[in-house]
């Protein structure tokens, strides 16, 4: 059995030589199955096994002469194997090994991604634990609104993430396929079962049915849901930005002792990876449009996706990986300012409280309309004078019928807003 890709850096995945290699891999597990077929003789499969190697440097010379790199490949292993290399590549076109293959590189990919997923999870879930009930604003349209706590915040990004957890490996599963069908997937030179055994060697699945390739539709699935784990580092990024704003201030990167913020400001420290991580994701989905483009081919299969492919799957597989190692550092270093969150909440003036005072009074009897008219009067004037909400309630003669000072009281108490907190971190596993 093939053994996994197991190397750290996800760039390996897609150089000449893991790719040569597992073109060999599948040209030899074909020779392996044909032998099983008595089509090739036991002799020539030893040495096949025996001799089959490649050079990336004698490839690239050949392929400049004929301009076709698995024949140059083909040749290349021929000058080591010698006349049993006659039986390499019997009925098989170049995309059956190159789909394969390729399938195999974007699994191995997609499980160092799989990994970094569940490190952004549990950095997540760290963080919500510790900030359960760390009051902080919670804001619609950017502008202030009712109090949430910190964990809470973290607490959805734990459960996104669990959700592009899942996308990717649907993703996965989605190109854990290979096919070896000859030239217009007919099988008509080549006997299922080769496929049948290479692709149960790769740990693939062979093809329900396939034309000369495998159809963009997995590719293209691949890559939206690469596209879509990236829009979600992206919406964290800019949330964590957001916090970071001056005037905001309730978190901040960890900012190294010798690190530099401006070449010109020596006060300033900048939100950098989260920049950064937002760049990522517009190349990203760039590229999941470009997969999308690939599915509509001609017949039986063109070449116009071979192309594309050799930049996208490259390029948004290294990039999601970078995104997510960063996310997650971002995350597990990121500084946290509770008494900075308290001061923005009390900087409202009792204003965060005002669906309560509305609520209450439409429970004592009072018209919605009225109501709210009430509140947002009294609301207005905290919000051009800065005097507490409350106070200014406690001189309504209309709130005063209905609500005494003591029950006014209750309602500003914020913890009235976090009675949910328990249950929201049980229902997520937290």
């Amino acid at each position: 059995m093939i053994p996994r890709y197991t190397g750290a850096e996800i760039g390996a995945i897609w150089t000449d030589q893991n790719r040569y290699s597992i073109w060999l891999d599948v040209e030899i597990l074909a020779c392996e199955a044909m032998n099983k077929l008595g089509m090739v003789p036991a002799a020539d499969l030893n040495r096949i096994k025996k001799r089959a190697k490649f050079s990336v440097k004698r490839i690239d010379a050949i392929e400049k002469k004929v301009n076709h790199d698995v024949i140059a490949f083909l040749t290349n292993v021929a000058e080591h194997v010698g006349p049993s290399s006659r039986y390499i590549h019997r009925g098989l076109t170049s995309s059956d090994i190159l789909d394969t293959a390729q399938a195999v590189q974007m699994c191995q990919a997609m499980d160092i991604l799989i990994k970094d997923t569940k490190a952004v999870i549990r950095a997540a879930a760290s963080k919500a634990k510790k900030y359960k009930y760390t009051p902080m604003m919670g804001r619609s349209h950017g502008i202030h609104a009712e109090p949430i706590t910190f964990g809470l915040k973290m607490a959805l990004m734990y459960d996104e993430f669990g959700r592009n957890l899942k996308r990717l490996q649907a993703a996965r599963e989605i190109m854990t396929v290979g096919q070896l069908s000859g030239a217009v997937g007919t099988h008509a030179h080549l006997d299922p079962f080769v496929e049948k055994y290479v692709c149960k060697k790769l740990r693939l699945k062979p093809a329900s049915i396939s034309t000369q390739i495998l159809q963009r539709d997995r590719h293209a699935e691949y890559l939206t849901a690469l596209a879509i784990t990236a829009a979600s580092v992206e919406r964290w990024a800019v949330e964590f930005r957001h916090l970071q704003r001056t005037e905001v201030h309730e978190v901040e990167e960890y900012f190294g002792s010798k690190q530099k913020g401006s070449s010109a400001m020596p006060h300033k420290k900048n939100p950098i990876t989260g920049e950064k991580l937002t760049g990522l994701a517009r190349l990203i989905r760039g590229n999941s449009v470009a997969a999308l483009e690939n599915v509509a081919l001609w017949h039986e299969r063109d070449i116009s996706h071979s192309s594309v492919e050799r930049v996208i799957l490259p390029d948004s597989t290294i990039a999601l990986d970078h995104m997510l190692t960063n996310l997650t550092k971002l995350v597990k270093n990121m500084r946290v300012f509770p008494k900075r969150m308290m001061q923005n909440i009390e900087s409202m003036h009792g204003l965060i409280h005002s669906q309560q005072v509305l609520i209450l009074l439409t429970d004592k009897g009072m018209l919605r309309e009225k109501a709210y008219r009430i509140v947002q009067e009294s609301a207005m004037k905290t919000w051009e004078t800065g005097e507490e909400l409350k106070s200014l309630l406690l001189k309504d003669k209309d709130v005063l019928k209905l609500i005494s000072s003591k029950e006014l009281d209750k309602l500003f108490d914020i913890n009235l807003h976090f009675t949910d907190v328990d249950r929201t971190f049980k229902v997520l596993g937290l």
